[in-house]
């Protein structure tokens, strides 16, 4: 079986030579684009496995490439860049990135989350073979196979990881999900700025899915230890 193909997206030659001698070592096949608008053509045209993608880009911040591959693909990306402020994380991670590596990284660390990501992807292709097709909770809708959410009828516009929590919440209704169990389930491991993601996610989560905040009907905090999506009739 062949490894994942991997789009390299990096301008800087010395970091993009290790990168892909790093993945030639270990026997992966890749792709490489040094700007913007050549990683969103090689996307679309290759379809690759998994994107690994430096923010500061000559053309285009990273974050645009982000937001474009996902108005049209799930597919996972992995930031690699040296802004290391939470702000540029979560802003990255909320644009639709999966994970976050920080310059200068080891080749070990990358060959981890590599691995990470590929354990997520197999997973998560076999929970939804087995799942149920669809989820019903009151007026919300889960359309696993078509990868979609409804809301009293209406599709909900959710980020991939929102999809993904609100996956996580409705195969598990009425059990308490703490924080640890999240966060290794979506990015595959727990660090503390992990759940500070987390807890945006899930605000911004709640905002398309409850229509009235104050009083939330599906998903319901415990502080402190995690999040339960609760059954609604």
């Amino acid at each position: 079986m062949n490894k994942p193909l991997i789009l390299v997206v990096e301008d800087d030659p010395p970091v993009r030579n290790l990168i892909t001698t790093t993945l030639k070592t270990n026997d992966y096949r890749y792709l490489v684009a040094a700007n913007g608008e050549t990683a969103i053509l090689e996307a679309s045209s290759h379809n690759p496995d998994i994107v690994l993608l430096d923010l500061g880009l000559p053309d285009m911040d990273g974050v645009q490439v982000i937001q474009n591959i996902r108005s049209w693909s799930n597919l996972p990306i992995i930031v690699i860049s040296a802004r290391s402020e939470d702000g540029d994380k979560i802003e990255a991670l909320d644009a639709g990135a999966d994970d976050y590596l920080t310059k200068p990284f080891s080749v070990e660390e990358l060959l981890a989350r590599l691995r990470v990501t590929q354990r997520r992807l197999s997973i998560m292709t076999a929970e939804m073979l087995m799942a149920s097709s669809i989820f019903i909770n009151g007026k919300l809708r889960v359309d696993y196979a078509g990868g979609c959410a409804y809301l009293d009828g209406q599709e909900l516009h959710l980020t991939p990881i929102e999809y993904k929590l609100l996956c996580l919440l409705s195969k598990n209704v009425g059990k308490v999900l703490t924080h640890t169990f999240i966060t290794q389930n979506i990015w595959g491991r727990s660090w503390d700025n992990d759940i500070a993601s987390l807890r945006v996610f899930m605000a911004t989560l709640r905002k398309k899915l409850e229509p009235d905040s104050d009083s939330p009907q599906y998903i319901q905090t415990h502080i402190g230890v995690g999040y339960r999506m609760m059954k609604v009739e």
